[in-house]
């Protein structure tokens, strides 16, 4: 028998707004469990960049959730190393740009793209014994019944700050593009990004990465999952 399976199943779902930590906290928490780990996310970045790169208009629902439909989309699930790709294609980097970063919220805001990919999500999930889950919609709609539901939240310019710091792009900017995301995000008529009642929130404004971890790792082993 593997040490996780000896251990038992985890899952743990971490949502939030851009900015938050969700990525690097849930990474990191993952490598901690020997969980494998889901970017969600970045599943709605690739089927973005896949609709760019078809040249639909991005408004017309029916062309996106086609787009979505038809191709090939691969997301690993290694903490420490996963990959996307699209139609065999390594996306990594694209999906990360600018041009998808502007468009992902309208994408992500398609039921019928929203369905396929919780559904693969779901599948993901109940095919790892242990994974840390991130995106925004994971406590409430994809995994409600995870051990632990996790909410990250930080001041409006300490996540400004944070993701210029990675963008090398200026704060005001970055402020007014998280401000028009965190609106989409949440106003959305499918799944929109929302904090559950029985979530553990936690600001990351004044809180180091190690620190956020070492909370949720000790949440986890209270209640005999870690």
């Amino acid at each position: 028998m593997e040490e996780n399976e000896r251990i038992g199943r985890c899952v743990v779902a971490v949502d939030g707004p851009s900015g938050s930590g969700k990525s690097t906290v849930s990474r990191r928490l993952a490598v901690g469990l020997g969980a494998r780990y889901l970017d969600t996310g970045a599943m709605y970045r690739a089927i973005t960049w896949a609709a760019l790169r078809s040249g639909i208009d991005l408004a017309d629902a029916e062309s996106v959730a086609k787009v979505a439909g038809e191709v090939d989309l691969r997301i690993g699930t290694d903490p420490q190393g996963y990959g996307v790709t699209v139609d065999g294609v390594t996306v990594d980097a694209d999906i990360r740009g600018p041009e998808v970063t502007g468009a992902v919220s309208a994408v992500a805001a398609v039921p019928a793209v929203r369905a396929l990919l919780v559904a693969r999500q779901r599948e993901m999930i109940a095919h790892a014994v242990r994974i840390v889950v991130e995106g925004r919609d994971i406590g409430s709609v994809v995994a409600p019944d995870a051990n632990l539901k996790v909410f990250l939240t930080a001041s409006e310019a300490a996540r400004a700050a944070r993701r210029s710091a990675e963008d090398a792009a200026d704060v005001a900017v970055t402020a007014a593009d998280l401000a028009r995301r965190d609106l989409l995000d949440s106003t959305r008529k499918a799944d929109p990004l929302t904090q559950v009642d029985d979530a553990v929130v936690l600001d990351t404004t004044e809180l180091g990465i190690d620190e956020v971890v070492a909370r949720l790792h000790a949440l986890l082993t209270e209640r005999g999952v870690a």
